[in-house]
């Protein structure tokens, strides 16, 4: 390990912020003009409840991180509990700059770093947050929450946000020694065989997809983005799940330009920082139904088979099947087919929403529990929507809508690549429908869809 570094010095806890650009925690970590430690701790129990693509995906940004400061990311694996004291005595630092965690996980980790380093004499420093509008700034006339989304987007709006943050001028970036293992630890995630193909990883790669988006895709985005078959959505998530872009960036460049792409897209943004919002005044929506009204629905423990047949993409619904298969292919869904799948395992299987959830966080490498969780409950009905139990999605419906030629189904199904046009959607229908292997539909759509009323309507009635 290198010498210690004058008392003077600051280390910067990178989580969900790994960049450099835009990012105010390193603008405090450096105000002093003091040396700047940048850190990232591998956990190893978070790490091992991700899924392939997501330490895949995390390895390569923090790969593409450490190119970001100069080679001197000091990546460090254990508990953070242990390693940021340690690592500060080892520094001399007096300092700990991070951007403002907002999850229950996250809050209650800091929370139980902070007192081991004020026991040292450092300073925790929070600025900023993975958020335009940090969780808990914008509430209503009362000073309570917003229960709906439609209110809270306009009162975010007039909330506003700072410009993007600058870097100060004569950052230095120090030096000091990475855990060996923990490099490795991140190279054999990256090496590991069968991984789905990932997007290009790092600041760099996020800010030239922002840039192709916003001269090129933002146009045609208001009409575009719930279009299956078409490259219509930014594939900006990832990027964000893990800060490689600041959404204060993405707001700063949709300035720029006006009409529905950018209105729908800046929408998008409230979303994501809505169910934030949600969670920061909810903790236990997380992994709980938000809407007490619909906490005595009844749901089943599906068949083994069943359940599995919605993970692998075997169904026999194509859009439902389409979907899934691209989790696993792309470790990525569209969105709107991720209102899809969900709607067929909520209504049509009849399983409660955290089992699909947990699956979702598994291989999306964009899984983020406010926007997964709140969005499986707002298709399940127990969460933010105003109207919820009783809509259910029509997976033949939704694909001859949102992919109207079976392009999409045909992409990630081979088995019915052979099939014309929307065919492709009612295999059944179809004299050749089945003849490549195709599985038959796991359940009746109009039946289940009468037992998911029912069921909404009992629980309504008892309550």
């Amino acid at each position: 390990m290198s010498a210690a570094a004058p008392r003077a010095a600051s280390v910067l806890w990178l989580r969900r912020d790994l960049r450099r650009a835009d990012l105010p925690a390193l603008g405090a970590a450096a105000s002093a003009g003091a040396p700047v430690y940048v850190a990232f701790v591998l956990d190893p129990a978070l790490w091992r409840r991700a899924g392939r693509a997501r330490r895949a995906w995390l390895a390569a940004t923090l790969r593409a991180t450490d190119e970001s400061y100069d080679g001197r990311l000091c990546l460090r694996m254990g508990d953070p509990r242990t390693v940021l004291p340690e690592l500060v005595d080892e520094l001399g630092a007096t300092s700990v700059h991070v951007s403002r965690e907002t999850t229950p996980v996250g809050r209650r980790r800091d929370a139980a770093v902070t007192p081991s380093l004020a026991g040292r004499g450092v300073a925790f420093v929070e600025t900023g947050s993975p958020y335009a509008v940090g969780p808990g700034s914008v509430v209503n006339g009362t000073g309570g929450p917003y229960q709906v989304f439609t209110p809270f987007s306009r009162a975010w709006r007039d909330h506003g946000w700072p410009p993007p943050a600058t870097e100060p001028d004569g950052v230095r970036i120090a030096e000091v020694a990475s855990d060996p293992r923990a490099w490795d630890v991140v190279d054999a995630a990256l090496a590991e065989p069968d991984l789905p193909h990932l997007p290009d990883a790092g600041e760099s790669a996020a800010l030239q997809r922002w840039a192709e988006f916003l001269h090129g895709g933002l146009t045609a985005y208001g009409h575009d983005r719930d279009r299956a078959d078409r490259d219509g959505v930014s594939r900006l998530s990832p990027h964000l799940k893990l800060g490689t872009i600041h959404p204060r960036t993405l707001l700063a460049g949709l300035a720029q330009h006006r009409g529905e792409g950018a209105e729908r897209f800046a929408t998008e943004l409230a979303w994501r920082e809505y169910y934030a919002d949600v969670l920061w005044h909810h903790p236990d929506s997380a992994w709980h139904d938000l809407r007490p009204a619909l906490r005595g629905m009844t749901y089943d423990e599906p068949p083994t088979e069943l359940f599995e047949a919605w993970q692998q993409g075997r169904t026999g619904y194509p859009a439902v099947d389409a979907a899934m298969r691209q989790l696993r292919a792309e470790g990525w869904m569209h969105n709107r087919m991720r209102m899809v799948t969900a709607s067929f395992l909520t209504k049509d299987l009849h399983v409660w929403w955290p089992a699909g959830a947990r699956h979702f966080l598994e291989h999306l490498i964009d899984g983020d529990v406010a926007s997964n969780n709140h969005g499986w409950q707002w298709v399940a009905g127990t969460g933010t929507d105003a109207s919820p139990y009783f809509r259910v999605f029509n997976p033949v419906t939704q694909g001859l809508t949102h992919d109207p030629d079976g392009e999409y189904v045909r992409r990630y199904v081979p088995e019915l690549a052979h099939l014309p046009g929307k065919a492709v959607h009612e295999p059944w229908k179809h004299p050749q429908g089945y003849l490549h292997g195709y599985p038959e539909r796991v359940v009746d759509h109009a039946e289940e869809r009468r037992e998911a009323l029912r069921r909404y309507q009992a629980v309504r009635q008892s309550a």
